[in-house]
């Protein structure tokens, strides 16, 4: 609820980032960042040994599920933010995250952590026998019960 609101308080900053030649760039909320760093690290010291194309396979609810699901949650808080900013300050965000290449290194992830195939096996509202079902084709509900 809160990510959204703060992007408003860099609108009010954003004057100062006037004409300078040099290319500018604003980081997102620090303590976001700061996690998002040390996530960072902490799935390349998990994938490590996976070359992209191959894919990871997580057990749910191990330490490294946790990890993961923790990184992919703060890249959800990040896009809200971004998604609730002005168009000059995501310019701005995005130089960041482009200086920081943490854009990239989610990119590089998401490949290894992609099932080979992404079969849904959860309930449906559509006829059983149809097409074969996946993520991509199904709405996914997350409620937390």
């Amino acid at each position: 609820r809160l990510m959204p609101e703060l992007p408003k308080f860099d609108d009010d900053d954003l004057k100062s980032y006037g004409d300078e030649e040099e290319e500018l760039a604003l980081s997102p909320p620090a303590a976001l960042m700061s996690l998002l760093a040390t996530q960072e690290l902490l799935l390349e010291n998990i994938l490590e040994c996976i070359p992209v194309g191959e894919f990871a396979v997580i057990q749910p609810l191990s330490d490294e599920f946790c990890l993961i699901l923790g990184y992919l949650l703060t890249w959800k808080l990040t896009l809200a933010f971004f998604k609730a900013a002005s168009s000059q300050l995501r310019v701005l965000y995005s130089q960041y995250l482009r200086r920081t290449k943490s854009l990239n290194k989610l990119l590089y992830h998401l490949f290894r952590l992609m099932p080979e195939n992404p079969v849904f096996s959860g309930p449906t509202s559509e006829v059983p026998n149809k097409d074969t079902k996946t993520f991509f084709t199904e709405e996914l509900h997350l409620d937390v019960k």
